[in-house]
């Protein structure tokens, strides 16, 4: 075997308000979607650092993680290209800032929804992983870790990015 197998390190911000929870609705190789606001770990960036930046790029709100909800690991099949996907998510819940209205969100997404549990749960169909609603369901069991359990080193950031 030439190359190493990685799995895509993805962060997700689990958001609730008033009983709701905030999804963004996007437009995927494999139709519109619901997930957690989320997407891949940047180079440079410490795993919640990630999840803020990306709950503000598809949600156009500040998102501050305060815990993470767990650690998740799974696997997918591209039903049209067979291709097969390893992702390592880290889920954090925390505190949601004021809309910045001026802010576009991100490219693919075509709105945020909040939606109640019961809505969650019935459109399971739609979601772009059974992680959306399992993440939702332990941060709903009370599921917290402290934020220290994620440990970045300083050389995360302090060195040069390494060429793409």
């Amino acid at each position: 075997m030439d190359t190493r197998w990685k799995p895509n390190v993805t962060v997700a911000a689990i958001i609730e308000k008033d009983g709701r929870y905030l999804l963004v609705e996007e437009q995927t190789r494999d139709g519109l979607r619901l997930n957690n606001p989320a997407g891949h770990l940047d180079p440079c960036e410490s795993p919640a650092e990630g999840c803020a930046r990306e709950a503000l790029e598809e949600t156009a709100h500040p998102f501050k993680p305060t815990a993470l909800v767990g650690v998740y690991l799974s696997r997918f099949q591209r039903p049209a290209t067979q291709e097969d996907i390893t992702y390592l998510r880290m889920a954090f819940c925390g505190e949601i800032g004021e809309l910045q209205a001026d802010r576009s969100l991100d490219e693919g997404i075509v709105r945020t929804v909040w939606m109640t549990l019961d809505e969650v749960r019935a459109s399971a169909e739609r979601h772009r992983s059974p992680l959306v609603l399992r993440c939702i369901e332990d941060h709903l069991a009370g599921q917290r870790f402290p934020l220290n359990m994620i440990y970045t080193d300083a050389a995360v950031a302090s060195l040069p990015p390494l060429p793409a």
